[in-house]
Formats: C-alpha cells, sequence, structure tokens
C-alpha cells in the first residue's frame, strides 16, 4: 500500500496538531506529513491518495501580491498540479465567531481550484452541529471537506475527525 501525502500548513499551530491526530489515527506508516511550507508540485505528483490541510486567512491576505503564508507560496503549486486518478480530501480550520460569513473558506478555494484539474475529492461533511453564516466550502449543500474549530469548538475536534475518518476508509484504504 502506498502511504498517503498529509499536505498541512501552517506549520507548529493548529492545522499542525489537527494533522497530527489525523496521521495517529491513520497510522505513522500510512502517512507521509509534508509541511506545504517545504512541499513543491513533485511532491504532489508522488501521492495517489492525498489528503490537505489549510487554515483560513482573510481575503485580503489571498488577494495580497505581498502575500508571505505557507498556503500562499504553495497553494499556486497545488492549483497546477494534476489530480486525474487521485483520491483527495481536504480538512480545513476556520474561526465560526470571528469569521461566521468566511467559515472555512480556504478549503473551498483550494477544492473549486484542484477540481479543475481533475481531482476526486472525498469526504464531504454535512452542515448539521456547525454555527456559520456563510463558506466558500459548502458544495452542492455539504462543506467539502472537514471544517475544524480549535479556536471555539476544540472539544468537537477529535469526534469529528473520527467520523471524517471513517468516511474516508473506503477511499483511502486504511
Amino acid at each position: 500500500m502506498s502511504k498517503i501525502g498529509l499536505f498541512f500548513g501552517p506549520s507548529k499551530g493548529s492545522v499542525h496538531r489537527v494533522a497530527d491526530k489525523i496521521k495517529d489515527a491513520i497510522g505513522n506508516d500510512k502517512v507521509e506529513m509534508i509541511p506545504v511550507k517545504d512541499a513543491d508540485l513533485s511532491d504532489i505528483e508522488r501521492f495517489d491518495k492525498i489528503i490537505f490541510g489549510i487554515s483560513t486567512v482573510g481575503k485580503e491576505t489571498w488577494d495580497s501580491e505581498y502575500s508571505n503564508t505557507d498556503w500562499s507560496k504553495f497553494f499556486p503549486k497545488a492549483a497546477s498540479a494534476s489530480y486525474s486518478n487521485k483520491i483527495v480530501a481536504i480538512f480545513g480550520l476556520g474561526d465560526h465567531i470571528t469569521y461566521p460569513g468566511h467559515f472555512v473558506n480556504a478549503m473551498g478555494m483550494l477544492a473549486k481550484e484542484i477540481m479543475k484539474k481533475d481531482a476526486t475529492i472525498v469526504g464531504q461533511v454535512a452542515t448539521e452541529g456547525y454555527e456559520f453564516d456563510d463558506s466558500e466550502a459548502l458544495i452542492d449543500g455539504k462543506f467539502i471537506g472537514l471544517p475544524i474549530d480549535e479556536d471555539f469548538e476544540p472539544e468537537q475536534t477529535n469526534k469529528r475527525i473520527t467520523a471524517w475518518l471513517n468516511d474516508l476508509k473506503p477511499h483511502f484504504g486504511f
């Protein structure tokens, strides 16, 4: 069985902690952790099964030509890759209290870009149990991936990861 590429960023924060929980739940021997700040297009090409972990940053950060975040550097690489014959899942961190109108937007932005490159995205999550006003991560009435709010709902994280990974098992084979 080939390893799952778990691309995450930024490092040393909530996304990294959640990525570690996902890796531990799947099994350390089945996952290769790749910080997006160190990743290149060739890293994406090495994997048939990919999990992306992304945090939502303000729209001004994504639109700024001077943006210097891990994902702002990696996003164009991820968006340019071919995802034909790849299985992809995405988890996104957001803050439903401070940013209820932009909840986990980055997850949706990433999904929409990679779907243009033939990505098969699995692991959609129903909106029940989430409070928010709007999100670019909503596609066909569901979140395109797993939303996590470590700022205001950290007690939900483990339960949500477990349920999501159960949905991913048939697709990822772990």
